[in-house]
């Protein structure tokens, strides 16, 4: 008898190689990047694609725009039509279909795409500032580049922003270079958040942002010739949820130039063109649901003077308002 008992002591410790513990369905799914740590690579996240389907869990309902394979399991990044909120989701825990109808969040990635306000200038062949420029409400909505740069993050301008209160809302537009490049200042970023000191919404500014002097704006930026866009636009996206991030619905281009196929691209990919009317170094004033624009990655220290003077004279539109409520 107690060879026997022994003998299935000793089979005990495998019954468990192999098995799964069942997902938490109730809560968004959290890909595991520990503050801190080693900068997670991009290709972490494997099979990323692009879709549309309608996914019920029980009594909630999103939309999947992603799907994805993260350590050989299956998830889906989903967004809610109606708050635009974002959110990364086990698949096996959710019922996905074809969506019946046009909901609210499709509306949007539609209109901003097909906006009549998205004119060339006489004589110009890209867009300028094309997609989401002003927001609703009483407030405004404070954005802030993150452009690839040599020079480090402003943290002294985010840590003065903190002291307005926990959780100031901020939208991040992020290029992966920058991110590559700066590991250690995006783990603060991280940190600030994670410890309820800044609400950030993490904004898709393409993957190389590529800009060089001298270039005719036709040829420049992501109109740059044999640019990929499925890496600058999906690139930022895995590198964010390879790290325990998770992406917006939101993209901004460089330099806020686009044209008609980086536009149709967009709408393609379910994303929400994000532009500005306060751009801060370019003297732009902020008004009631203004769209302010800043850069924080040490290139434009004009316009954190420009933020800091007008925030003195009590010349800026208050709260600052989470960018999800903006369209």
């Amino acid at each position: 008898m107690k060879k026997v008992l022994g003998f299935l002591a000793a089979l005990w410790p495998l019954a468990g190689i192999g098995a799964r513990a069942e997902p938490d369905c109730a809560s968004p799914a959290r890909i595991e990047a520990p503050i801190g740590g080693p900068l997670q690579r991009l290709h972490r996240v494997e099979d990323y694609q692009a879709i549309l389907q309608s996914c019920t869990n029980a009594d909630k309902e999103r939309l999947a725009i992603r799907a994805m394979r993260v350590g050989g399991e299956e998830f889906l990044l989903t967004v809610d039509s109606k708050s635009l909120d974002t959110s990364i989701e086990r698949r096996t825990c959710w019922t996905c279909r074809e969506p019946k109808g046009t909901s609210r969040f499709q509306q949007l990635v539609a209109q901003f795409a097909d906006d009549p306000g998205n004119r060339l200038k006489p004589g110009a062949t890209w867009l300028d500032n094309a997609g989401l420029k002003h927001g609703h409400g009483e407030g405004a909505f404070l954005t802030a580049d993150l452009c690839p740069s040599r020079k480090s993050l402003d943290r002294d301008f985010l840590q003065k922003l903190e002291k307005a209160g926990p959780a100031t809302q901020i939208a991040l537009s992020v290029s992966g270079l920058w991110i590559a490049h700066h590991p250690e200042d995006f783990d603060w970023l991280r940190r600030e958040k994670a410890e309820g000191r800044l609400a950030i919404t993490f904004v898709n500014h393409s993957y190389t942002h590529p800009y060089r002097p001298g270039l005719p704006t036709g040829q420049n930026f992501l109109l740059a010739p044999g640019l990929d866009k499925d890496r600058e636009i999906f690139d930022v996206e895995r590198l964010l949820i390879a790290n325990g991030e998770t992406p917006s619905v939101f993209f901004r281009f460089p330099g806020l130039i686009s044209d008609a196929g980086w536009m149709q691209a967009l709408k393609d990919d379910h994303l929400i063109p994000l532009g500005a009317d306060a751009w801060l170094a370019l003297e732009q004033k902020p008004r009631e649901g203004a769209i302010i624009l800043v850069h924080v990655n040490g290139n434009e220290p004009l316009g954190l003077s420009k933020f800091q003077d007008l925030s003195l004279r009590g010349a800026l539109p208050t709260p600052f308002l989470p960018l999800t409520r903006a369209p």
